[in-house]
């Protein structure tokens, strides 16, 4: 992941989640093809989470080195205890460029920290060998109530606070998928999962789930006393789009955007 702030990410605020934010990156997986010789890059690879399923889906000594990039110094730290990684590389996301052609650019939620997709994404397929894969899946939730209600609340109880935060964002699916169809064969679908958030004794499900990614510049962006005066105020707000059970738990259904593209100019071997 690929912060726009120079304040890191909190590894265990992240993971509080853990399962809920994984599945998505399985099911991207599961969409990507066989791939040629090259390196295999977990694009925005945060702690590591994806990688022991890309290492066991894509034998090194068939495809290549499997490599991580991020730039949170506190995430890539857990990501190479990991010891699944070949390489991990501090970087930005929007500069990052391989020493040499990729087989496969895996980006799970992460690009929407991006800035340029316009630019970035056409970059990004340059930068693969012919037939190698560029697989993305980004949150699309900005317009959910789960997300407007931070951007509502912080305008209305601290004016001028998110003037100059820059907060996730993505192109509409129709615009990935014109940006990209001339570079190669292109599979765009959207997915809605109904997640069940496990009860906490720190406030609703959604606004802990929530706090530790979209919110997490706008929270940053406060002064501690506004910041738990906009805290107090999401939770008193949020079970009327998102009710909690008897047991503390809420549903919550939280849409996101998939785009696999294979990169045009590879000749399949022939059987």
């Amino acid at each position: 992941m690929n912060g726009k702030t120079h304040n890191d990410w909190d590894p265990g605020t992240y993971h509080r989640f853990r399962g809920q934010r994984l599945r998505p990156a399985l099911d991207l997986l599961s969409r990507v093809g066989p791939l040629p010789k090259g390196c295999v890059v977990d694009l925005g690879c945060g702690a590591g989470d994806v990688g022991p399923a890309l290492r066991k889906r894509f034998d090194p000594s068939q495809v290549g080195q499997l490599i991580g990039v991020d730039r949170s110094p506190a995430m890539l730290e857990q990501a190479r205890e990991l010891a699944i990684y070949d390489r991990v590389v501090e970087a930005d996301i929007a500069d990052w460029t391989p020493d040499a052609p990729a087989a496969l650019i895996f980006s799970n939620a992460s690009l929407h920290w991006a800035d340029r997709h316009q630019t970035l994404l056409p970059r990004l397929v340059s930068t693969l060998v012919p037939g190698g894969t560029l697989a993305v899946q980004v949150p699309h939730q900005n317009n959910a109530p789960s997300h407007r209600l931070w951007r509502t609340l912080a305008d209305e109880l601290c004016p001028g606070r998110l003037e100059n935060v820059a907060l996730p964002s993505v192109l509409l699916p129709a615009q990935y998928y014109h940006l990209l169809e001339t570079l190669g064969e292109v599979r765009l679908w959207e997915t809605e999962y109904f997640q069940k958030l496990p009860p906490s004794d720190e406030g609703h499900p959604v606004r802990r789930f929530t706090e530790a990614t979209y919110a997490r510049p706008i929270l940053q962006a406060m002064p501690d006393r506004e910041r738990d005066r906009l805290v107090r105020a999401y939770d008193e707000l949020i079970p009327k789009a998102y009710p909690m059970a008897a047991d503390g738990s809420a549903l919550f259904p939280f849409r996101r955007l998939f785009f696999t593209l294979v990169r045009a100019g590879y000749d399949a071997p022939a059987l």
